[in-house]
């Protein structure tokens, strides 16, 4: 299929008007499934969310738009530093890259129910580009040189061409941490191995030099590796953009309301009571291992994980940036008052206790048992996962079942 891009966002007027002539929820396209979220039982529901769910397919499209462009800005950036390889130029490439992984992880909560970003061609079983974009940990010999091994790596191996063909074909294929693409390669190849107890890594932009053979191969791969995640995050804009044919958000409009509910909360819940709770910081923590820093190159995983949490603040308060929709505050409101208020209160509180970690995230780790550090990412972690039990609290107010994955 052939997205054609457009300029802009679609405005509230126009979105509303084409999700009446969305295709019925029998239709068949890119990453539908059907679902059933109701409860055993459960009536029809009576509260009406059609605006809330249009908003948020609006919301959908902002975030992903946004993150687009701004991956548009870290190619341009990447662009001039290999144009001009030095310490402002590559300063500025990584400034770009923060702003760009940033933008992309207040799209995390719209993962985890098979949309486009998980599992695009359903039912054929094939992946969305998640884990092109944003697989962690990653094995820095698996791409280029390490302490200690100076030809580690594809770049090092000249028998390997670099394309994004032979890059594709080479990641995660015998272990999971065999990353080659997505944001956290790009920021292996702008920071460098961290191999500092203070700071991130320290990458000379002398790497860059054109010239040497190796080098070269570097450039191409930085540069092959950085186009991959702007086209995969048009492709998931377009995806979410009412203004294209036959594409995810047609469907996802025209979805039985409860259906649609259910996997905006499902992927809520379980970016807070799995993904980000669990597996980017319990585990972690339990470790202690500086390494299990999802940003751990760069020292920047604090950022991304207030990113994170803010995709789900989003949803739920109708906001992005000075844009404003119709959040599940305002359903949930007039389903429940009393639960609207306290789910209200736990994302503000847990926002603020994310916002209060000490950065860098691997001092923390490798921090002591009861450290003021360690005692402050424990509390986020709680309130991650109180935050999550509210959310499913939600989906039983709303006649829905959320389950929250657990492994």
């Amino acid at each position: 299929m052939s997205i054609v891009r457009k300029s802009g966002i679609v405005g509230a007027s126009l979105f509303m008007a084409l999700a009446v002539t969305a295709a019925p929820a029998e239709a068949s396209g890119p990453g539908f499934i059907p679902s059933n979220f109701a409860a055993p039982g459960s009536a029809a529901p009576t509260y009406g969310a059609a605006a809330e769910i249009i908003s948020y397919a609006d919301l959908v499209h902002r975030s992903y738009d946004d993150a687009y462009q701004k991956a548009m800005a870290m190619q341009t950036a990447i662009g001039e530093m290999l144009a001009k390889p030095d310490a402002t130029t590559l300063a500025k490439a990584r400034s770009a890259w923060l702003a760009a992984h940033v933008a992309y992880s207040e799209t995390e909560a719209f993962r985890f129910y098979e949309g486009p970003i998980d599992f695009a061609k359903q039912p054929d079983g094939d992946e969305g580009p998640e884990g092109r974009l944003n697989a962690w940990p990653l094995n820095e010999a698996f791409i280029d040189y390490v302490k200690g091994n100076a030809k580690a790596g594809i770049i090092n191996d000249t028998s390997i061409p670099i394309s994004e063909k032979s890059i594709r074909e080479r990641d995660q294929v015998s272990d999971e941490s065999d990353v080659t693409t997505g944001f956290h390669a790009v920021e292996f190849l702008l920071w460098g191995q961290d191999l500092s107890a203070t700071g991130a890594g320290n990458r000379p932009a002398s790497d860059y030099t054109a010239g040497d053979p190796i080098k070269e191969r570097r450039r191409l791969y930085l540069k092959t590796v950085s186009d991959g995640i702007v086209d995969d995050l048009l492709w998931l804009s377009a995806q979410w953009d009412m203004r294209n044919g036959n594409v995810y958000v047609r469907q996802f409009v025209a979805l039985d309301q409860r259906d649609a509910l259910g996997r905006i909360i499902t992927g809520m819940a379980t970016l807070s009571g799995f993904e980000l709770s669990s597996e980017r910081m319990s585990v972690a923590l339990d470790s202690g291992d500086q390494e299990d820093e999802t940003s751990c190159f760069s020292d920047q995983s604090h950022r991304a994980f207030q990113a994170d949490q803010q995709s789900i603040a989003n949803i739920w308060f109708g906001k992005l940036g000075d844009w404003n929709g119709t959040g599940l505050k305002s359903l949930v409101a007039r389903v429940d008052p009393d639960l609207e208020k306290r789910v209200t209160a736990q994302i503000e509180k847990t926002s603020a206790s994310l916002a209060a970690l000490p950065a860098p995230i691997d001092r923390i780790l490798a921090s002591p048992e009861g450290s003021a550090g360690r005692k402050q990412m424990e509390a986020a972690v709680a309130n991650l996962t109180d935050e999550s039990a509210m959310l499913v609290e939600v989906g039983k107010a709303l006649g829905l079942t959320i389950t929250v994955a657990s492994e």
